[in-house]
């Protein structure tokens, strides 16, 4: 069984103005820096179309098929949608204004999209109401992902389906979105190659063994980055999104009691940090909707602070700080941490890279 929406519905017509979003209301964040919290968000389900899929038309689907490859091109909508970048970004740019945590919201949207089936949008289908067969954005490993991320492409959809109906993937919204918001942090304006068709198949049993843990060792990062054609630069390099946005305290409170088993805190963890982050995250019973910033240094702004946290032993994740650790990605961090441009240099070309993973053409 699969979440499937008929392909016309997903690309065409201007009633995918409702298609994403209307979730439930969620509650403010709170955050270890007070000045941080959110406002809470309102939004709403689309309802998805359920069918029986076999198991072939599943597998026919799989992302590293070469047959399903298409070319991406910058200008691919040159003809059909010439105003699409300054359309999504008349929303992207308003969006940061009223919520800077769009950035990085819209940017691991992307993220998580792209690593579970490719980059095709499937992280946007909801589940059928009462079915039994979670879409992704249901996962548990997806609970986390904040509301406005959502809400940036279904307004930059909306709008861009008013004036180019029928023409332009959510994927390829999606896609321009993050590159928009890495820019309006202060990071690198990158060219977007555009094409990718939206994904009519979305699953919550492919998002575990497709979606980095936050205690995750280097050799169980680079293989999951190998299995989507990415490198150990690669990882590193990506990884530097973590230079803006926001950790639930559940994805770390293990490094502060009981690392890895020891009963004890991970010794890799400056202690005035450490001292900080169990103030605001026990052991037990704490506040589930508690985060800190991955980059206690500039939370909001998209530059290179975060290779130079992870020398002076100030990751947030242990997966984070594990980079510094393993002799074969130090020298990166080390390297990125003294040069942002080459940072960004390396992080655009990494962007496109991923942008390219298991692109999708059929009917």
């Amino acid at each position: 069984m699969a979440i499937y929406i008929p392909q016309e519905i997903l690309t065409t017509g201007p009633s995918l103005v409702h298609v994403f979003l209307h979730c439930p209301k969620l509650p403010a964040y709170t955050t270890i820096m007070p000045s941080l919290s959110s406002s809470s968000s309102t939004c709403t389900f689309l309802l998805s179309f359920l069918f029986a899929l076999t198991a072939s038309n599943c597998a026919a689907r799989e992302i590293n098929s070469t047959s399903t490859r298409r070319q991406l091109s910058v200008d691919y909508y040159a003809k059909t949608c010439p105003q699409l970048e300054q359309l999504v970004g008349s929303v992207t740019s308003q969006q940061f204004k009223e919520a800077p945590v769009s950035g990085p919201a819209t940017v691991r949207l992307f993220f998580h999209d792209c690593f579970v089936q490719g980059c095709d949008a499937s992280i946007l289908i909801s589940t059928t109401p009462g079915s039994k067969v979670l879409a992704e954005k249901d996962a548990e490993d997806n609970q986390d992902l904040r509301v406005e991320g959502f809400q940036t492409i279904s307004k930059a959809k909306a709008l861009v389906e008013s004036k180019c109906p029928g023409v332009v993937s959510s994927a390829d919204i999606l896609a321009i979105a993050a590159r928009d918001y890495v820019h309006l942090a202060g990071g690198p304006y990158y060219q977007v190659k555009k094409g990718r068709w939206d994904g009519n198949i979305s699953m919550a049993s492919r998002v575990p063994y497709n979606i980095p843990r936050a205690n995750f060792t280097v050799d169980q990062q680079l293989k999951l980055f190998n299995s989507k054609g990415l490198t150990l630069e690669d990882l590193v390099v990506l990884s530097g999104a973590h230079t803006f946005g926001f950790a639930h305290c559940k994805q770390f409170v293990s490094r502060l009691y009981n690392y890895r088993g020891t009963k004890q805190p991970d010794p890799d963890m400056d202690p005035r940090l450490l001292k900080a982050l169990r103030m605001s995250c026990p052991q037990f019973g704490g506040n589930s909707d508690t985060v800190a910033p991955f980059d206690v240094t500039t939370p909001f702004l998209f530059d290179h602070a975060y290779y130079g946290n992870l020398e002076a032993k100030l990751g947030l994740l242990a997966s984070d700080q594990a980079l510094f650790l393993d002799p074969r990605t130090m020298p990166l961090v080390l390297q990125l941490g003294k040069d942002k441009h080459k940072f960004f240099q390396a992080f655009a070309a990494a962007m496109e890279k991923m942008g390219s993973i298991g692109v999708e053409r059929g009917t």
